[in-house]
């Protein structure tokens, strides 16, 4: 998909197109519409490089008792 916004917009808003997808892609993963690692691909970063930017923000990664449990399970697996 291809979103254009006026360069009127984009020219107020003082934001590289680098900026504008960090931005975009953080305010989509607080209100839970993107993953982690849907996110960082948005914002076209690692996802250590968008989690570092959390960080930098303190926003907290979502991290359930669900991955935490799918977690186990596979440190379990791989001890075998």
């Amino acid at each position: 998909m291809i979103i254009k916004i006026a360069d009127d917009i984009v020219k107020k808003m003082g934001l590289a197109e680098e900026e504008l997808l960090l931005e975009l892609a953080i305010a989509m993963f607080i209100k839970e519409r993107l993953t982690l690692g849907q996110a960082s691909r948005m914002a076209r970063l690692h996802q250590s490089q968008f989690q570092k930017e959390l960080a930098n923000r303190s926003i907290s990664i979502h991290y359930g008792e669900e991955e935490l449990m799918n977690d186990l399970e596979t440190l379990k697996q791989l001890k075998l």
